[in-house]
């Protein structure tokens, strides 16, 4: 059975994007407030990172609202998606030299 829901992820995204541009930030400007790397923060708006709770924690604080704010649904509707596994690892933020 296939269950149709919205990826979590691509919700967190859109809204992270939709709230950094109500500030008028960049990217970079959000990414250097949080300490995060702007590609990390690049794949956590697009949907392809899961953020932890501090980082969420961080991002709030980055943006001057209250957590809470990046869990409201985002402005933009979201299409459903079918809920399967993804062929690639979902990306940790972590950045590792070699292989273990």
């Amino acid at each position: 059975m296939v269950t149709t829901l919205i990826d979590p992820r691509k919700a967190l995204g859109l809204r992270i994007k939709q709230l950094r541009s109500e500030f008028s930030l960049t990217q970079e400007e959000l990414a250097e407030r949080c300490g995060l790397f702007r590609t990390y923060m690049s794949r956590i708006e697009s949907g392809l990172a899961n953020p932890t709770l501090t980082v969420l924690h961080t991002l709030a604080d980055g943006l001057g609202v209250d957590i809470v704010a990046l869990l409201l649904p985002p402005a933009t509707p979201l299409k459903p998606v079918a809920k399967v596994r993804s062929a690639q690892p979902i990306s940790r933020g972590r950045v590792s030299g070699g292989r273990r």
